[in-house]
């Protein structure tokens, strides 16, 4: 999401509020949460703050760099805050300071509770924490039925707030287990989204994902949002452009995870989906964010 709707977006004279998951458990992340028992991993708000970051362009790439060991800076710097002050709340604030991130915007965090994300698979199986939902494309393992969190999470009250304020709510593009529903399972927050007055929009991935999306197809990730949300969704983006073979090989190769172009269905009602070539005119399957934006832009006025 950070990439492919705030980067674009951030152009525009809007206010946004980007709500981030909290629970990643692998990665440079996951193992600084893990390691130093900060209780929320701070990778997907870094990579929301950064994309709104106004902060030089030398700056933001010294945080988005890698030490020796394989950790991200910015993960870094926001683990050793959260350690010293015992605020993962002060970590994120300290980021957003360092990073001249704009008064206007928000990057908020789903939730601060330590818990983890957990799935049961459909032959009954039961995967504990985020990152063995991931597995690689080569791979096999039975599709998941449902993913929880393994205990109660309280949602984050500027996130709900946000929410509330809302003129145009945005699920996507992202994991659909390991990220959106993750968010969506945290107390209050999918209440909070069907109570508000806003038109809820969720953008669809571009690609399938081992062992979370293998063989969808747009309605299929439509249906689980759904599921997740306890209501229908206003309108579904999705890319309808075919993606030429050698753009899913560099997709593919930059992320093992990934399969294939996400199937879209025959006879989509048009009034809630809206297909567009989403694509960018060379490199990988992903959606150009200002294709994206003048797309969501649209929808927040009709």
């Amino acid at each position: 999401m950070p990439q492919a709707v705030l980067s674009g977006l951030k152009k525009y004279p809007v206010k946004l509020s980007a709500i981030s998951s909290m629970l990643d458990s692998g990665g440079s992340a996951g193992k600084l949460r893990k390691s130093f028992n900060t209780g929320v991993s701070f990778g997907d708000i870094r990579r929301a703050v950064l994309a709104l970051s106004e902060a030089p362009q030398a700056v933001k790439a010294s945080f988005s760099q890698r030490d020796s060991s394989g950790h991200v800076m910015a993960n870094v710097f926001c683990t050793a805050v959260a350690v010293a002050t015992g605020s993962s709340e002060t970590a994120i604030a300290k980021l957003k300071k360092s990073l001249a991130f704009p008064a206007r915007h928000q990057a908020l965090p789903a939730t601060l509770s330590d818990v983890e994300l957990c799935a049961e698979l459909k032959n009954g199986e039961v995967i504990n924490t985020e990152t063995k939902i991931d597995i690689s494309a080569s791979k096999k393992r039975s599709p998941i039925r449902r993913v929880y969190l393994s205990s109660q999470a309280t949602a984050y009250p500027l996130a709900l707030l946000a929410i509330k304020n809302a003129d145009l709510i945005v699920i996507g593009p992202g994991d659909l287990y390991s990220s959106l529903a993750q968010i969506l399972l945290v107390q209050g927050i999918a209440p909070a989204i069907r109570e508000s007055k806003a038109r809820v929009v969720y953008v669809a991935n571009a690609m399938t994902k081992n062992g979370e999306t293998n063989d969808f197809s747009v309605l299929d990730s439509v249906n689980e949002i759904e599921k997740y949300l306890g209501q229908a969704l206003d309108y579904v983006v999705y890319n309808k452009a075919p993606a030429s073979q050698k753009k899913i090989e560099a997709t593919k190769k930059e992320n093992p995870n990934l399969i294939d172009a996400v199937r879209v269905d025959k006879d989509l009602p048009k009034e809630k989906f809206i297909g567009e070539n989403l694509l960018p005119v060379s490199g990988k399957v992903v959606h150009d964010p200002q294709k994206l934006a003048e797309i969501l832009l649209k929808l927040c006025k009709r």
